[in-house]
């Protein structure tokens, strides 16, 4: 009998760094080291679109299968609907219309997520995604970063991109999934967006 509870092999490897990532950033924002906190938000964006195409190419069993669908999906609550609501924070964002733009926010992300686990369990496999998913939060918010430390507005865009992206979690429209040079195409954004944030972050 195994003595801790889990399946660990290297299909999951990249989704617990992306776990470990975003306590590192929350962490290190409350600390004001928010350059290395964004940085640590493009590390899970990073991890999450990588994970499930090595998970593929791994040999699995059933439960191993389901398992790392479980803990993606948790780790992308952590990630991609907690971590840039506590960035946001960190900035001193925290009118009362800010709470209520976060309330918005992560209710959309818990929506989207849920709606997500049981459409891939009750219909068939498609090439697109209905909605936003959450990981593009991360492009959007390092994003949102480096616009508003370059215009000096870090702390009304932020806010305001929460906001849309709440929208486009749950708006019902076709997103088209990552395949071949989509991959390659976003590895190369991902390293452009952490040069932009350590050269240009506020």
């Amino acid at each position: 009998m195994k003595m801790i509870l889990g399946y660990y092999n290297k299909s999951v490897i990249l989704t617990y760094i992306g776990a470990a990532s975003a306590v590192l950033g929350m962490v290190l924002s409350f600390s004001g080291a928010m350059k290395l906190a964004v940085l640590c938000l493009i590390v899970c964006g990073v991890a999450d679109l990588f994970d499930g195409m090595i998970a593929r190419r791994c040999k699995r069993t059933e439960a191993e299968k389901e398992f790392g669908i479980q803990i993606d999906s948790l780790t992308d609550m952590v990630s991609f609907a907690v971590f840039p609501v506590v960035l946001s924070v960190a900035m001193g964002n925290t009118a009362w219309y800010h709470i209520l733009i976060y309330i918005i926010y992560l209710l959309a992300a818990i929506t989207r997520l849920g709606y997500f686990n049981v459409s891939t369990s009750t219909e068939a496999v498609t090439e697109f995604y209905t909605g936003l998913p959450v990981t593009f939060a991360s492009l959007i918010a390092v994003s949102a970063y480096i616009i508003g430390s370059i215009f000096s507005i870090t702390q009304i865009i932020l806010p305001v991109c929460l906001f849309v992206t709440a929208l486009l979690f749950v708006l019902k429209i076709k997103i088209a999934k990552p395949r071949g040079i989509a991959y390659l195409l976003l590895g190369l954004l991902a390293i452009g967006l952490a040069v932009a944030t350590v050269f240009i972050g506020g």
